[in-house]
């Protein structure tokens, strides 16, 4: 059964009951199946998670940590409350004695879906026929386990928003070029913020399978995969000249997924991570706009009190797919794996893992 196979049949299986229970109903019965599989279970939370399911999540944070948080426990069942590529990365990283469960397999990342294999391989192909072997292949971690496992039989490595700066850094000590994939945004506010020009960053568009660049074919230095975050992507100049219109006293801090020019617009940039903690070491009193996916930012007003925060963007939607994990869905996993019947398990062949590992493990080395 394919991917699409198992998404189909998660979206018509679940079962009645759940979609007909009460909130209140819900979450005694999560609590209940917590607390009766205690340490046997860890339910990792994404940041962008909504309140109905973050509120039971043992741990919070970004894809990495978490999955990371994930290996260290005891637990045996893992319902991962983010989306498909993160589970795949929990997997990875687990041991055998392990499980991977995501309460609802439609739940997956545009970002991520933006680069497959084919596309991959088509443009390896192409690229190295046009500039030999001088390129050095590196991933954001939010793409898919076959993404990172090409990139780790390749020489390349992953990275995270908060650790791409360091790692690129390393990337340029072992091949004069980089592709990045699959997000054109952070690639390109991480090169420029190394002091790359950007008119020696080419774009790569796996749909017109075809390299756009404004210098020299050989003064290319980074290759940007055309992909987005459809979150981020969403925050424009406009924006950021409303708020100073409208909040002249505000700082402004965006994520590094947006477009180059509302980055260069605000006063500070940096990973979810660096944005929570930011906001929560800024004075009381302080004022912010912050540029990053709408669950988040109602959670930081909500922790920060003493602070003034809109987002940048208020018209902004969460991000569609993290919400597909819901209070009905995180019952039904947790309900069948203390039946005896777990579903929608994440299961990562060990080659595609092998590879991916090597990927992960070689930015962590760093």
């Amino acid at each position: 059964m394919n991917l699409l196979e198992k998404m189909e049949s998660s979206i018509s299986s679940i079962p009645d009951k759940y979609k007909s229970m009460s909130e209140n109903e819900l979450k005694s019965l999560v609590q209940s199946i917590k607390n009766e599989l205690g340490d046997d279970l860890f339910i990792p939370g994404h940041h962008y998670q909504k309140d109905e399911v973050i509120q039971f999540a043992d741990a919070r944070g970004d894809s990495l940590q978490l999955a990371q948080l994930s290996s260290e426990t005891s637990a045996k069942y893992i319902v991962f409350c983010g989306v498909h590529f993160m589970a795949e990365t929990a997997d990875i990283l687990s041991t055998d004695e392990q499980s991977v469960y995501l309460p609802d397999l439609r739940a997956g990342c545009s970002m991520a879906d933006m680069a497959d294999m084919q596309q991959t391989e088509v443009a390896w192909d192409q690229l190295t026929e046009l500039l030999g072997d001088t390129i050095l292949p590196m991933t954001y971690v939010n793409s898919t386990a076959a993404i990172k496992s090409f990139v780790g039989q390749n020489g390349g490595t992953t990275v995270t928003s908060s650790n791409a700066k360091r790692v690129m850094e390393w990337a340029f000590t072992q091949k004069q070029r980089l592709l990045f994939l699959p997000d054109q945004h952070l690639g390109r506010n991480t090169a420029y913020e190394l002091g790359m020009p950007l008119d020696e960053m080419a774009v790569w568009d796996p749909i017109l399978e075809k390299l756009f660049y404004d210098c020299p074919l050989e003064d290319i230095k980074v290759i940007l995969w055309k992909g987005h975050c459809s979150v981020h992507e969403n925050f424009t100049e406009y924006n950021v000249h409303q708020a100073r219109e409208q909040h002249p006293d505000m700082r402004i801090i965006v994520h590094p997924e947006c477009r180059r020019e509302v980055v260069e617009l605000s006063d500070d940039s940096g990973s979810t991570k660096s944005i929570i903690d930011t906001i929560e070491q800024a004075p009381s009193g302080s004022k912010w706009a912050i540029g990053t996916e709408m669950n988040l930012v109602k959670r930081i007003i909500q922790e920060n009190p003493d602070k003034e925060i809109i987002s940048l963007n208020p018209h902004m939607c969460p991000c569609l797919t993290m919400n597909r994990i819901d209070l009905p869905h995180l019952a039904w996993s947790l309900d069948a794996i203390r039946n005896h019947q777990p579903i929608n398990e994440i299961i990562v062949d060990e080659d595609t893992a092998h590879w991916a590992r090597t990927a992960l493990n070689r930015m962590l080395s760093l």
